[in-house]
């Protein structure tokens, strides 16, 4: 059975009478009477996230959806979009969930809705709001009442707005996902019904289904319709899920098109891979229902992205994914052969597809004006010893420690635990950076005449998305200490700076021309003409943040393979633009173009220029290596044989 005949497929344009009885008795009869069916009417799903693209182009993601051949889209609801404080709830502009699925429906497409209350999704906390981290005792995805009755709260919201929408009352909402590969994470059944009753009572009433891998599927009673994710092999892993559930379904509810990027790894695809498509047309044949992760993967902007936890690996701001619909809305050439595969197998006559918009390039902007960030200094916190800035009701943004050093000798600082990425600053001189994703927790100070101010810069690079989410405050997390041989001192009286980087912190930056290699603010003008998509091109920066119009870009950081943030054509304005650079480096030069095209793959392992011997300075810029190549996958012993060479130096560098 297929949505899109005309008997079945629900169509905002006018709903049949009949149509709207067959739905209902299909979905209303709950999760246990679909799970244990010999057939689902099949789903060609797509997955994109509203929050990730930008509202003035919904409508035409949507549009590329439909006219690939799919009849339903897929979105998380991100908890912590939707209630960025305790009780301040947000459904407006990008967050206007409802106005999306309707939206969906507009264009022919049902929804199945994933509303967590942990996503995943490479996005901040796994779409768990950060101020749940202020209590260290609160026990997160499980039945701790401090965990379940704010999500209880939020969902009372989302089911005012979406209820209406299912498919019982005639809107495209067919299916809801309950939490997110729970199996990998813990085993308590009663978990799943306590979310299971919170979104029954919120109005929520189509079936509901879990999503996890084959490798971690463990047997539960809960009526919850199973499916699995997988990328490869798909008459495999629906076997393996059959050994769980005997009267499972074919449902794959993330067929993976690609993967995501972290910083400072190669890309782990080509944009558009299709090697995916002998995969697919399989679960065509078999008519296996399946959601495309991702048809579209968009922009985790601001500061919306995650990242892995142990080890540490924090995710770019482009959630391009390789997938069939890049970044910028372009399609790929994947895209055209999954639409010829979906054409051929289920004669749909397919709507043509509009052409987007051409990118745009923008000439060198000249970011002149500068903002240090300690001549904007907010109030000070004082606290005995450092404290994760959750405890200072800060999200994101970056914190600033400072205290005193005694006089003497040269030491070290060592910090317990840098999360995720620290300047030291010692009476107003750089003395060095630590970085998480390295494992960087100790670095030299030089002697001291007299006692001296340090200054320690950190930023978030975004709460673990997958790990251990609990563990992840940002900032310094523990203590700092001096250590000299056998001696060590716990650094104490502190001011801490907090610098969240809302909207109206920007707007008090007071700006000069200098030069400086502090962590600092820069802002530049540019006049338009015409307005369209760009590329900013941060190559000569070192990392930070980007605002274009009061916009939030999202995170840069020079070592790639990310060195472009994309700027939406709508964020832009005929005439005069403005640009605003947070740089906890410093640039090489403070300028910014546009590009046409992104650069998502260009890895820089020097560029912060500390892969080498002590006290030297060196730039590999322009150094060809004489050999590369790759190991093996696996953790077996494996031989690397080089050509006879000539030289002074000897670097061998295994990069993950």
């Amino acid at each position: 059975m297929s949505f899109d005949h005309p008997k079945y497929f629900l169509n905002m344009r006018g709903i049949n009478c009949l149509c709207l009885i067959l739905l209902i008795l299909i979905f209303a009869h709950g999760s246990r009477s679909l799970a244990g069916s010999n057939s689902l009417p099949m789903i060609r799903s797509g997955e994109l996230h509203y929050a990730r693209i930008p509202r003035e182009y919904w409508r035409d993601r949507l549009a590329k959806a439909r006219a690939l051949g799919l009849n339903t889209v897929s979105t998380y609801a991100f908890w912590n979009l939707h209630e960025p404080f305790p009780n301040q709830f947000n459904f407006t502009n990008n967050a206007d969930v409802e106005d999306f699925c309707r939206l969906a429906q507009h264009e022919g497409l049902q929804v199945i809705l994933r509303p967590g209350p942990y996503v995943c999704g490479e996005w901040d906390l796994g779409g768990l709001p950060w101020w749940l981290l202020k209590d260290p005792s609160v026990r997160l995805r499980s039945t701790d009442p401090r965990f379940l009755r704010p999500f209880q709260e939020y969902t009372q919201e989302l089911g005012r707005r979406l209820a209406p929408l299912q498919v019982t009352r005639g809107g495209p909402i067919i299916l809801i996902q309950l939490e997110n590969e729970y199996d990998s994470y813990g085993a308590d059944e009663q978990y799943y019904a306590s979310l299971a009753t919170v979104l029954k009572d919120a109005g929520f009433d189509v079936p509901f289904f879990t999503t996890d891998m084959s490798w971690s599927l463990k047997k539960n009673q809960a009526e919850i319709m199973r499916s699995i994710g997988f990328s490869r092999n798909p008459a495999k892993e629906f076997s393996k899920l059959r050994e769980v559930e005997p009267n499972s379904l074919f449902f794959c509810s993330e067929f993976y098109t690609g993967w995501y990027d972290t910083w400072g790894r190669r890309p782990m695809f080509s944009a558009g891979t299709s090697n995916f498509i002998p995969d697919l047309s399989w679960m065509l044949q078999k008519n296996a229902s399946f959601n495309l992760y991702m048809l579209h993967g968009g922009t985790s902007f601001g500061f919306s992205s995650g990242s892995n936890d142990r080890p540490f690996r924090p995710h770019l701001t482009s959630y391009d994914y390789h997938a069939l619909i890049s970044e910028s809305g372009s399609l790929t050439a994947a895209y055209e052969r999954v639409r010829n595969l979906l054409t051929g197998e289920t004669n749909l006559n397919l709507s043509p597809l509009g052409l987007s918009k051409p990118s745009i390039k923008i000439p060198l902007v000249e970011c002149s004006d500068v903002s240090i960030v300690t001549n904007n200094l907010p109030k000070a916190n004082r606290q005995p010893r450092p404290m994760p800035m959750e405890y200072f009701d800060q999200p994101h943004g970056f914190i600033l420690y400072r205290s005193r050093l005694p006089a003497g000798d040269s030491d070290t600082l060592a910090i317990a635990e840098v999360h995720d990425y620290a300047v030291v600053v010692v009476d107003g001189q750089k003395i060095g950076s630590l970085d998480r994703v390295r494992n960087e927790s100790r670095l030299e100070l030089p002697r001291r005449e007299h006692e001296a101010i340090i200054d320690i810069y950190v930023e978030a690079m975004g709460h673990a998305s997958f790990g251990d989410l609990a563990r992840d405050r940002k900032g310094i997390t523990q203590k700092v200490q001096l250590v000299k041989d056998r001696h060590i001192q716990d650094l104490t009286d502190w001011e801490i700076f907090n610098f969240p980087l809302f909207d109206e912190d920007l707007k008090k930056l007071k700006f000069q021309h200098r030069k400086t290699d502090l962590p600092a603010f820069y802002a530049g003008r540019f006049n338009l003409s015409d307005t369209g998509d760009t590329f900013l091109d941060m190559r000569t920066w070192g990392k930070g943040l980007v605002w274009v119009n009061g916009h939030n870009l999202g995170r840069f950081w020079n070592v790639g393979p990310q060195q472009t943030l994309y700027c939406p054509g709508p964020w832009l304005k005929k005439g005069g633009n403005e640009i605003v650079v947070f740089d906890l480096i410093g640039p090489e030069t403070p300028a910014v173009q546009g590009l046409a095209e992104p650069i998502l793959n260009q890895v820089n392992y020097y560029a912060d220029g500390r892969l080498h011997r002590k006290n030297e300075t060196i730039s590999l810029a322009s150094i060809q290596a004489t050999f590369s190549g790759f190991f093996n996958p696996g953790a077996q012993w494996q031989t690397a044989r080089f050509p006879e060479v000539k030289g002074r130096y000897f670097c061998l560098e295994a990069v993950e």
